[in-house]
């Protein structure tokens, strides 16, 4: 842009120098060495800015160093090279998804306490920006140096807010550093004391959460709430039962939650006492039936207690409202209230005029908040049962312990095959049990058997590749070699197949190679 022109018109005098262009120059060339002199004059007149302030020095980590090959394994997973082994057209090919394994990596690393290695820290925080189901473990391998550069790069502020910041905190026992830390800290630094404290002292925990309370913002107010969740017990009810009267309606709300949580609060009493009046056993004809009559109003005491008035759309307010009490009521209620039955007779009982999916569907919402086992059992019924809301299944099984919710997972398979199974499969603990992860194979088997193609199934094998017990690998050998196909089988379905199992296989072994990485060795200190 600067050479516009020049050929029409020559640069000005004093950019020509005393003795004038030299013979045989043109005006482009001139104008562009009178820019580079200026330049260099520019350049060397220049005086030296103050220095900026030196940062502190990053705070030490002494957790133990990965591993070399696991060191080396968690550069090649932050690389992101998962697309080296895809095929054309859509397909995955035979090499394993490195970015799902890499949750699966981090949590075992932080199982070991290791730390990451100085070098990997930006490409963890780069990662973590990028996913957020990769923030708690990538955060808890950089440790309190990630807060430390998460200070000097706007990029990474969210680990501000989201980073345990554990490394950093004083012992709960020093009250005045924790005061002083709660007063000044970053908001994380604020949840993860908050957390220390009540781990070690729930009411100094209480007290520090009360001091400054009025003076929190609403989202703020409803993180350290939702703190209490940990822990949650009686002496906590004052506090919350004080928090029903908040500005805010989702800080309301989960209070309320957590006091229905707590059988022997008041609030849940209340519910109790509202919900008793809408369900009741009728003894008088016939077989013992429950009767529901939903409450007509929603007044300003049952608001006070978390029922929201306003029902959502297409949802009629009576039972919107029905719902919520029996939700809210303590579990233990309703087994005197209905004939001194345990919770697998009460769910078999009849309900009449139509109620007993909207009273059921509050009883499964009352046993996922309570956590009680035995409702949950009976609301869930037997795994041959034909599948009904599998969210709602899902969350119940999640009560249950994890080897009773394996082996329930396990036999709905079976029964049902791999369909409806994806959500329920979601909920078990990894690695799978060896009765879990043999059905999920037969199953899987059995599709290929049948002809069907396996993206079909692609969520359920995505599952298995993280899931499924490394030790699996063995009994998947068979089908990754048999492609081929069968008669009636999908066109090309073989080959799918066995190209899908030998991911499966390259996978499992690698996770096997993965973990064994991280095993620390005997010469370790």
């Amino acid at each position: 842009m600067a050479l516009l022109g020049t050929d029409r018109r020559a640069p000005a005098p004093d950019l020509l120098g005393p003795n004038g262009p030299a013979a045989g120059r043109d005006a482009p060339v001139v104008l562009l060495d009178a820019a580079a002199l200026h330049t260099v004059r520019r350049r060397a007149g220049l005086l030296p800015a103050p220095a900026a302030p030196v940062p502190e020095p990053a705070p030490r980590d002494d957790r133990p160093a990965l591993p070399g090959a696991a060191a080396r394994r968690l550069t090649l997973l932050l690389a992101d090279r998962a697309g080296a082994g895809q095929g054309s057209g859509g397909r995955r090919g035979t090499a394993p998804d490195l970015t799902e394994l890499l949750p699966q990596w981090l949590a075992a690393a932080n199982e070991y306490g290791y730390r990451a290695p100085a070098t990997a820290l930006p490409a963890l925080l780069d990662a973590a920006r990028a996913r957020t189901d990769l923030r708690p473990g990538a955060l808890a391998l950089a440790g309190p140096r990630a807060l430390w550069l998460a200070r000097l790069n706007p990029e990474w502020r969210f680990a501000l807010r989201g980073a345990s910041g554990a490394g950093a905190l004083p012992s709960p026992a020093d009250t005045g550093a924790v005061r002083r830390l709660w007063d000044e800290g970053l908001f994380a630094e604020r949840v993860a004391l908050l957390g220390a404290v009540r781990a070690d002292d729930p009411a100094a925990a209480r007290e520090l959460l009360a001091a400054t309370w009025s003076a929190e913002r609403a989202e703020d107010r409803l993180m350290f709430l939702d703190s209490l969740r940990n822990g949650l017990a009686d002496p906590d009810e004052p506090f919350l039962e004080q928090t029903l009267a908040d500005r805010s309606r989702n800080v309301r709300a989960t209070a309320a939650e957590l006091l229905s949580a707590l059988p022997h609060s008041a609030l849940a009493a209340r519910m109790a006492d509202r919900a008793a009046g809408c369900v009741a056993l009728d003894r008088t004809s016939g077989p013992a039936t429950v009767m529901v009559e939903a409450p007509h109003e929603c007044d300003a005491a049952m608001q006070r207690d978390g029922v929201v008035a306003a029902a959502p759309a297409g949802r009629g307010e009576r039972s919107w409202w029905l719902a919520q009490l029996v939700e809210a009521t303590p579990l233990a209620v309703w087994s005197g209230r209905l004939g001194d039955r345990e919770p697998a007779e009460l769910v078999a009982l009849p309900v009449a005029d139509g109620w007993q999916e909207e009273l059921h569907g509050a009883w499964c919402r009352a046993a996922v908040r309570q956590r009680d086992p035995a409702w949950a059992r009976a609301l869930l019924g037997p795994p041959a049962t034909p599948p009904a809301s599998l969210a709602e299944r899902s969350k119940l099984l999640a009560v249950l312990p994890a080897g009773e919710r394996a082996r329930w997972v396990a036999d709905f398979i079976a029964a049902h095959g791999l369909s409806d199974a994806f959500q329920l499969l979601g909920v078990c603990a990894v690695p799978w049990s060896p009765p879990l992860g043999r059905a999920v194979v037969d199953a899987l088997d059995a599709a290929r058997e049948a002809g069907s193609y396996p993206w079909s199934f692609s969520g359920v094998m995505g599952l298995a590749e993280r899931c499924l017990d490394p030790g699996e690998a063995e009994r998947l050998e068979l089908p990754a070699g048999a492609p081929g196909e069968r008669e009636g089988a999908s066109p090309g379905s073989g080959d799918y197949w066995a190209e899908a199992f030998q991911r499966l296989v390259a996978t499992l072994r690698l996770r096997a190679a993965m973990l064994a990485e991280l095993i620390p060795s005997p010469a370790a200190p």
